[in-house]
């Protein structure tokens, strides 16, 4: 078993290519190596292996370690997150041999494949318009296009104009799409006035969308324009609350002036009634006064001439 087991060894290490094992090693596998070199022999004569030095081994590569390479494949139908008809992407193993592969939306990357797929993508870019198909991104862009709204604001400048030029670099700033000035349509060929307006994009040469396009006053975000801004508010609250408290004080001044004027009317009343009163009391004493004269008058003696007769 020995001398077997012994020449087993000698046909692996006599094989120049035994090494390029370690290079593309089988799933869970160890890679080691002798951590004593075995010498070496005369020509045709087996090595001198020592019988416990060279069965010491120092590990290599551990490949359950190791981390797993992806699959390349080439999609034969549009999958979502993925890509399109023709693309090459690289997904985990499991994916491409437990979903892709057998439900035959993917390829493998093989030159007849990639050379079926790349003429394909050339009639699709040269072909006729009405023979084209839309790509995976193409269709994504113009249903991201359906449900935007472009916003420009207006430079202080004077000669600041809304031109082709400006709509394509604010779609790149704003929405973050990139159109080429052969791809949008405008109604004007420049605009400074606010208002609302609309431009059109083709996409891939095929689909074209409206989008609405604001041009909206200028909005400084710096640190010392928002604190303008908040002055500019507060002095606003202040100046509405001031103004508030006006009405309200006019308002109490027109509620008291009513109750004045029925006060006034109730001191009149007491005035003219006490003034009654008064001249009731001087009627009395007259009358009074009246009635003692007469009482007196039939009460008086008989004057003296009387006598005399």
């Amino acid at each position: 078993m020995w001398s077997s087991g012994r020449r087993v060894l000698q046909e692996l290490l006599s094989q120049p290519a035994v090494r390029s094992f370690s290079l593309t090693p089988a799933q869970n596998t160890v890679v080691v190596e002798r951590w004593w070199q075995v010498p070496l022999s005369k020509v045709g004569s087996p090595p001198r292996l020592h019988p416990r030095r060279h069965r010491i081994y120092k590990l290599v590569e551990d490949t359950k370690q190791a981390p797993k390479e992806k699959m390349e494949l080439i999609l034969t139908q549009t999958v979502p997150k993925l890509g399109g008809r023709g693309d090459t992407v690289f997904v985990k193993k499991s994916v491409g041999r437990n979903k892709l592969l057998p439900q035959g939306l993917a390829v493998y990357p093989s030159p007849e494949n990639k050379q079926i797929f790349a003429e394909e993508l050339r009639l699709l870019r040269e072909g006729k318009p009405e023979e084209r198909v839309q790509t995976r991104t193409g269709q994504l862009t113009v249903e991201f296009l359906k449900r935007s709204m472009l916003k420009i604001n207006k430079m202080p400048s004077d000669e600041f104009q809304v031109t082709k030029e400006v709509v394509c670099r604010q779609f790149l700033k704003k929405l973050g799409v990139v159109v080429p000035p052969q791809a949008l349509s405008l109604p004007f060929e420049s605009v400074k006035d606010l208002g609302d307006y609309w431009c059109e994009v083709t996409v891939n040469g095929m689909d074209t969308v409206r989008v609405p396009v604001s041009l909206v006053p200028y909005e400084d975000l710096s640190a010392r324009y928002q604190q303008h801004l908040k002055i500019q508010t507060q002095l606003q609250a202040a100046a509405a609350v001031s103004e508030s408290a006006v009405e309200e004080e006019a308002a109490g001044v027109a509620v008291s002036d009513p109750a004045v004027e029925a006060e006034a009317g109730k001191d009149s009343v007491s005035q003219v009634s006490k003034a009654s009163d008064l001249a009731g009391a001087a009627g009395a004493e007259k009358t009074a006064a009246a009635s003692t004269q007469t009482s007196e008058d039939t009460t008086a003696p008989p004057s003296d001439s009387s006598k005399k007769d």
